[in-house]
């Protein structure tokens, strides 16, 4: 037997491999497709591809107005969530943390409010910028005491984050009281897609660097995984890669809570989910949690939509319900 004989098959075991992964990708990218085609045709207005061809102008006029932006938005937002999922998982080297169970989204909300409150004149991009801040120095504050609270059991870190998230949300609820606004935060709170129309939502394009820039140091992520000593010891710079991770994780939450609400678990239960199919390699399994993350937000959208139509379910609480159960067996399999 020629000693290049098992390199031979090692080879084409991997070619194979690829080829599969490859095939994955097209399946779940048609899949996309597919759902976000029926997305731009579900609605109380009914549009026609029949409409379009003819250039009907009430059909034109409603899918550049609404229904386009909306799934632009439902795409990057559920990308751009599940991506800030997965880099959180790495950083904090733990399977369970993500905006929702870190307290981020509620810092989000707490740099909105403030916004709103002492500086209300500084317009859409202006408060997206302290949410960006609070969002940032929240992420910062919660790396910190993870790092001090030695714990070995993985469902301690979300509890803290859960518990330090109620913190920030019950002092942003005492301002909002204070001010008579309190409603108005509720509705920051539950993400909701039917506001997005043209003209109102292309911030959300600045989800789009973040992404792209996760995708470059998608490496280093996954070497910051493997904790503080042996990133130093390959002689990467800790600090300045978890902080890249934090600014693409801050910039995403900040600009789809300021344009579409919180969305909750899409980045706990998606890179979950992946990780359980295709491994915990962040360049290899990036992708995947991209696709899956808009497969899933662009199907429970639909499904909002048509549970009781012509009304419709806000995404937030879609997610809310889908998420938490899915959340729960990943808890329950974990203690198993």
């Amino acid at each position: 037997m020629s000693w290049a004989s098992p390199i031979n098959k090692s080879y084409f075991c991997l070619l194979r491999l690829n080829k599969n992964n490859d095939l994955d990708k097209l399946l779940l990218a048609i899949l996309l497709l597919i759902l976000s085609v029926i997305s731009l045709f579900v609605g109380v207005k009914d549009v026609s591809f029949t409409d379009l061809t003819t250039l009907n102008d009430e059909a034109v006029m409603i899918m550049t107005i609404s229904r386009i932006p909306r799934i632009i938005a439902l795409l990057l937002a559920g990308i751009g969530l599940s991506v800030s999922g997965l880099i959180m998982q790495q950083i904090a080297q733990n399977k369970f943390v993500s905006p929702t169970t870190a307290g981020t989204l509620d810092a989000a909300k707490m740099g909105i409010l403030m916004g709103v409150l002492y500086f209300s004149q500084i317009g859409l991009m202006g408060k997206m910028l302290l949410a960006f801040v609070f969002t940032f120095v929240a992420n910062l504050f919660f790396l910190f005491m993870v790092k001090r609270v030695k714990v070995t059991n993985l469902v301690l870190i979300p509890i803290l984050g859960i518990m330090f998230g109620n913190i920030l949300n019950a002092i942003s609820t005492f301002f909002a009281y204070k001010h008579n606004i309190v409603q108005n935060m509720q509705g920051w709170m539950m993400g909701d897609f039917s506001s997005v129309m043209q003209g109102r939502y292309e911030v959300i394009y600045l989800i789009l660097p973040a992404v792209i820039l996760t995708y470059v140091y998608a490496n280093q992520f996954t070497v910051v995984g493997m904790g503080d000593s042996f990133s130093k010891n390959l002689g990467l710079n800790y600090a300045t890669i978890v902080n890249i991770g934090l600014f693409c994780v801050s910039t995403t939450v900040s600009v789809v809570v300021i344009t579409i609400g919180a969305i909750p678990f899409l980045g706990l239960v998606i890179p979950n989910v992946v990780s359980l199919i295709y491994g915990d390699n962040l360049r290899k399994t990036l992708p995947y949690t991209a696709l899956y993350g808009a497969i899933f937000l662009v199907f429970c959208d639909i499904l909002g939509r048509l549970i009781i139509f012509p009304f419709e379910i806000p995404i937030g609480m879609m997610i809310g319900v889908i998420g938490g159960i899915v959340f729960l067996g990943l808890l329950l399999k974990k203690n198993k």
